[in-house]
């Protein structure tokens, strides 16, 4: 028995699981190679990928697009199977840049969040074979996303991944509406689904819905593939492996926290963010970091004159195990996580989970008075 496949575009991974692209520098060529060897689709992260090349400071957009076609170039060499993409930020200044250099550079997915990509189907010539998938977190972006791409350039979107509140880094929900039951990942997946239906029926074109955001065991997978989300994205679960390009120091961090380190902070870039309480962000909230000069302006929405840090530095410095000058952003759920594995054992216990589960909710069918056709359906489901 094995679990469904994610079809996106012309490209299958033979798991529905998306490792996350995260930044700046948890996810390049390390972890989502290994991702892809183990048959997810593994996810490089486009936000900053250059903050520890010399001329950062002087040359930004060159050492950026430096590093992601290093990265790009790196993860195929250690490939054997399976699907690479690229998560690029729409807030990120150099959007277009890194969105043409992953074109150029063949990626197979590239995951577009932090603002609506109204324009991204524009950056693909002819004959491309790069799928796209914008990130969202209601069914009302999915729609206007479909409408436009559509109206503009004859394309639909080859998946969404809707985000949910609970996840790590910045999220795109007002604080009152994190906890919000009315905003849970099951409400905003089946609202998506339904908001695509009649752009896949009117264009017999399939679009799947990925569901991210806290998802943390393989119960949860089989939990939201029976919602009817073609897959799951999760980043958390992957930054406690040996394979994460994160620093032994970052991966610790989640090892020690505690369900109360994960807060809500306000970030430079004008979005609540998910982070694990650490003496920095104690200075930040006491008003003991001051504005900033900004070096690189990575962020259109970044507040540069009223910051009292820069989130790119603050992150790479945390990637680099310096957290007297930095903070990790981290899933709701991170303060789970007991140990460092490798991608391969995480991934062999997601897929044990995921079997369990599937194999309770089958004999609750089985034994069920009231299954009635259900068993035998059930029945050859188990066998």
């Amino acid at each position: 028995m094995n679990m469904p496949s994610l079809k996106i575009g012309s490209h299958v991974s033979t798991l529905p699981i998306i490792q996350g692209g995260m930044g700046v520098g948890i996810s390049l060529s390390g972890l989502s190679s290994a991702v892809a060897n183990q048959g997810g689709i593994g996810v490089i992260a486009a936000a900053m990928p250059g903050i520890h090349e010399p001329d950062i400071a002087t040359d930004p957009d060159g050492a950026n697009i430096r590093v992601l076609k290093r990265e790009i170039r790196r993860a195929r060499k250690k490939m054997t199977r399976g699907v690479l993409g690229v998560n690029i930020m729409v807030a990120l200044t150099n959007f277009g840049d890194m969105v043409r250099t992953s074109i150029e550079e063949g990626i197979d997915i590239i995951f577009a969040g932090a603002g609506l990509p109204l324009d991204l189907p524009s950056y693909l010539p002819d004959g491309s074979k790069t799928s796209l998938v914008p990130i969202v977190s209601s069914g009302r972006a999915a729609m206007i996303l479909c409408k436009k791409w559509l109206s503009r350039f004859d394309y639909l979107p080859d998946g969404f991944v809707v985000e949910g509140p609970k996840a790590g880094g910045h999220i795109g929900f007002k604080s009152e509406q994190i906890d919000d039951p009315a905003f849970s990942l099951e409400h905003l997946v089946l609202d998506v689904i339904e908001a695509v239906k009649p752009f896949e029926a009117r264009n017999s074109t399939p679009i799947p819905v990925i569901s991210a955001g806290g998802i943390f065991t393989g119960r949860d997978i089989h939990r939201f593939l029976e919602v009817g989300a073609a897959g799951v994205q999760m980043g958390t679960r992957f930054v406690a492996t040996h394979e994460c390009d994160a620093d032994e120091a970052f991966k610790q961090v989640y090892v020690a926290s505690t369900k109360e380190d994960m807060v809500i902070i306000k970030s430079p870039v004008g979005l609540p963010g998910r982070a694990v309480q650490n003496s920095f962000l104690d200075e930040v909230s006491q008003g003991k970091r001051k504005p900033f000069k900004c070096p690189y302006h990575c962020i259109k929405t970044c507040n540069r004159e009223t910051s009292p840090y820069c989130i790119a530095i603050a992150l790479g410095n945390a990637r680099k195990g310096r957290f007297n000058r930095g903070f990790a952003f981290a899933g709701k759920n991170a303060y789970r996580i007991q140990e460092i594995i490798s991608v391969k054992e995480l991934m062999d216990s997601l897929k044990e989970e995921y079997f369990a589960s599937l194999e309770q909710c089958t004999e609750a069918v089985i034994t069920s008075p009231s299954s009635g056709s259900i068993y035998s359906m059930a029945a050859r489901a188990v066998g």
